[in-house]
């Protein structure tokens, strides 16, 4: 894993959603999961622990979701009506024993908008929400279930119940050696039988350097690494290693403050833009990128037709010269290593040369990932000393992807409008969206509404990436998905 430390796998992982892909999917299930075994289209939700769901036709804040039945947490503990309704509890009830204030901090990007759960019979519930949200069912798909009975016998302690988790995912937790390995095991009784792991054990192993993952493979320590650096491809392809791409919706952008100078001028957030030259990125990642100009990939349903800011750096020049802004300072938080954060040290050094060549002054900050994220959750009024952050996000969905990163409903830290964008058309359109049940005319909505966000601005945009892997030869099976979570389940080792 390219993450500095072992992701929290007690139900709600750190380590943004890297700590998902590893100690989310494998112990744990959501009332949805993601369907991950295609690389030919983009991944979208498929049911879970839930069956099926839909809203109320007569109260569309109410949604009933048919709980699937004959499924066991790893403890023997039953799954049933009354563990969901415990675990929605447990992030949302602040007056219930298992109430986790760490895990209702972490949950609030994909629960802020559910009120509560209530149980109708064993196999189904009913969940409540704040306001009206058609996007509640992929809300669903971050948010695991833990066994009721593992956390009773932690006494409600949540550091003893790390000592033995349990959920319903494909795998079971076995061993964990404090910040250097996590180690987990088949999970051969799992209900969905196509997801067996077609191996008995899962090593995940934290190595946020580039080159110590790529040295750990070619030696045998390990057989799967993420995010090989471009400069040892040729070398781990020679060695008869597997390197695997696919395009899926990850950006790696800046988020920026919108709410203050020097990028509440439009004209300074256009310049930034047209400074980027995007080809030399990818020539520095060896191709294992594509341009990025919006917040969506081109083979997501709502893309829609935005503007480009292909790379003008006259035209950049022109537009800070009409804004006043010379120079044009910025402070910009950045990252070491991290979860999706690809190459950060010389691509934010690309960034710095690229926006300074057409009149900008940028000032770098790196801290640890965690630490990054803590600026992402906080939000910029905690952290004023920043003008923007180099912080990347998997739009998976609409609602992940664009509703909460530019809606004014969901400024930070109410959701992921980190920089304060506050626009009253896409404010609008936003709350069509999500009031909107019929999938296609969704679509459509938010498609203008990631045309008007791009035209704004509201972020720089740089690179979307094809997510390098490289994996042993012994390894067959894997399927990269068209998204940021990927299935290890298929995975088979031959000797």
């Amino acid at each position: 894993m390219t993450a500095a430390d072992i992701p929290d796998w007690t139900g709600v992982p750190d380590q943004g959603y890297e700590g998902y892909r590893f100690l989310g999917y494998t112990l744990y299930d959501g009332l949805t999961n993601w369907d991950l075994s295609s690389s030919d289209k983009a991944a979208d939700i498929v049911p879970a622990l839930a069956t099926a769901w839909h809203v109320d036709p007569g109260d569309h804040k109410k949604w009933i979701f048919d709980l699937r039945e004959g499924v066991k947490f790893h403890d023997g503990c039953a799954w049933n009506a009354d563990a969901a309704v415990w675990n929605f509890d447990r992030v949302n009830s602040k007056d219930s024993k298992q109430f986790n204030p760490k895990q209702f901090s972490m949950s609030r990007g994909f629960m802020d908008n559910v009120d509560h759960a209530q149980k109708i019979d064993d196999s189904h519930i009913a969940i409540y929400t704040k306001i009206v949200d058609s996007y509640l069912p992929y809300e669903m798909s971050t948010f695991f279930q833990v066994s009721p009975c593992a956390v009773q016998k932690a006494n409600y302690d949540y550091t003893a119940y790390a000592a033995a988790p349990a959920g319903t995912g494909p795998y079971k937790f076995d061993k964990v050696t404090p910040h250097e390995r996590i180690e987990l095991v088949k999970n051969a009784d799992y209900w969905n039988k196509d997801r067996v792991p077609k191996h008995d054990r899962l090593v995940l192993i934290p190595m946020p350097e580039a080159a110590t993952r790529a040295a750990a493979l070619l030696s045998g320590q390990v057989d799967f690494v993420e995010a090989p650096s471009p400069d040892t491809i040729p070398q781990l392809q020679s060695a008869g290693m597997t390197i695997t791409k696919v395009p899926y919706p990850h950006n790696w952008n800046y988020q920026i403050r919108l709410d203050r100078p020097p990028f509440n001028d439009l004209r300074v957030r256009q310049a930034a833009n047209y400074a980027i030259n995007r080809d030399d990125f990818i020539e520095l990642l060896g191709g294992y990128a594509t341009p990025g100009y919006g917040v969506f990939i081109e083979s997501q349903p709502y893309y829609g037709n935005p503007m480009k800011y292909e790379y003008d750096p006259e035209k950049a020049k022109e537009l800070l010269k009409q804004a006043g802004c010379s120079p044009c300072k910025m402070t910009i938080a950045i990252s070491t290593s991290g979860s999706g954060q690809m190459q950060p040290l010389p691509m934010n050094e690309l960034v710095k040369e690229q926006l300074e060549a057409v009149g900008f002054q940028v000032t770098l900050v790196p801290i640890d990932w965690n630490s990054l994220i803590d600026v992402f959750i906080g939000g910029p009024d905690k952290f004023p000393q920043y003008d923007g952050m180099n912080f990347s996000l998997a739009p998976i969905d609409a609602n992940q992807g664009l509703l909460k990163t530019t809606m004014t409903r969901y400024m930070s830290p109410h959701g992921s409008n980190w920089g304060k964008y506050s626009n009253p058309e896409i404010d609008k359109l936003g709350e069509q969206a999500l009031a909107t049940f019929d999938e296609a005319e969704r679509n459509k909505i938010i498609a203008k509404m990631h045309e008007i966000a791009v035209k704004d601005a509201f972020d720089i945009f740089i690179v979307h990436d094809l997510n390098p892997r490289a994996l042993s030869p012994k390894l067959k099976g894997f399927v990269q998905a068209q998204s940021w979570f990927q299935d290890l389940t298929p995975i088979q080792v031959v000797q």
